[in-house]
């Protein structure tokens, strides 16, 4: 059983919202690519599209959009995702994720392309809790 945590992050209030997403709705994220835009709908959020920004595995490996596989790889890196250098001109070989999601991967982390009617604060707003009465 597949099972994803997608961090959405909505570029309009600067919050984040964290979704458990299992069963069938992870098997359509299956597949697709860092960068691909997706329908929201099977996440609970009907009329929103989201577009998958970057992901991690149950390492920490961060995937890399502008690799093509799907599989982990061991690549030389002068920095941005994977590598911060501390000095100029420093390289070093790490393991990236390639840019296609597999079952491999724990967290997604998406952004809102297009906003549906209700707003995400609905979505994800926590029960009130009636005072208890003495």
């Amino acid at each position: 059983m597949v099972e994803f945590k997608v961090v959405l992050s909505d570029r309009k209030t600067g919050r984040a919202y964290n979704i458990d997403v299992s069963g069938g709705a992870a098997g359509g994220i299956i597949g697709k690519k860092l960068g691909d835009e997706i329908d929201a709908g099977a996440l609970g959020l009907s009329g929103y599209k989201i577009e998958l920004t970057g992901a991690s595995d149950r390492n920490g490996t961060p995937a890399k959009k502008n690799l093509p596989v799907a599989g982990r790889r061991r690549i030389l890196l002068a920095g941005g995702v994977g590598f911060n250098p501390v000095m100029d001109g420093q390289r070093r070989r790490k393991s990236i994720r390639g840019n296609e999601i597999t079952a491999d991967f724990v967290q997604i982390n998406a952004s809102v392309t297009k906003y549906g009617e209700k707003p995400l604060e609905e979505h994800f707003a926590k029960p009130v809790e009636e005072p208890k009465k003495e």
